[in-house]
């Protein structure tokens, strides 16, 4: 026969070990919680703030118009916190970044933007008439 004492102790030990279990899974959650947390912040940051620009100096002021074969205007993303407008040369496919901050950047910068405008609102009208 089992006497109080023994059952008493039996049912103390067991509430212990159901509080344990419940306090590491308390602290296991929390731990998890954590790490996901750390992790979505840390996925909003660059790795490398600015390391990924593809112009590395301010660029040139000016290019002749006539040696330009196409325009790429890249505008500031997590990866490169500044615009940058690079210019492919007609002679030996050379690429030049050009400064942003020049004039005529500013005009190639309206008239890709004006461009792309017109590309988006002509796509639509034709959207329409399908």
């Amino acid at each position: 026969m089992c006497s109080i004492s023994t059952l008493s102790k039996k049912s103390v030990k067991a509430e212990a070990a159901a509080t344990a279990a419940t306090n590491m899974s308390v602290k296991g959650m929390a731990i998890v919680l954590a790490v996901i947390f750390c992790a979505t912040i840390a996925q909003g940051f660059p790795m490398f703030k600015g390391g990924r620009c593809l112009c590395v100096g301010p660029g040139v002021k000016a290019v002749r118009v006539a040696d330009i074969e196409k325009v790429s205007v890249i505008y500031p993303s997590n990866y490169c916190d500044k615009t940058e407008v690079i210019i492919t040369m007609k002679t030996h496919k050379r690429q030049r970044c050009l400064n942003p901050r020049s004039k005529q950047a500013n005009i190639i910068i309206k008239i890709t933007e004006r461009m792309n405008l017109l590309k988006y609102q002509t796509s639509k009208i034709l959207e329409k008439r399908i």
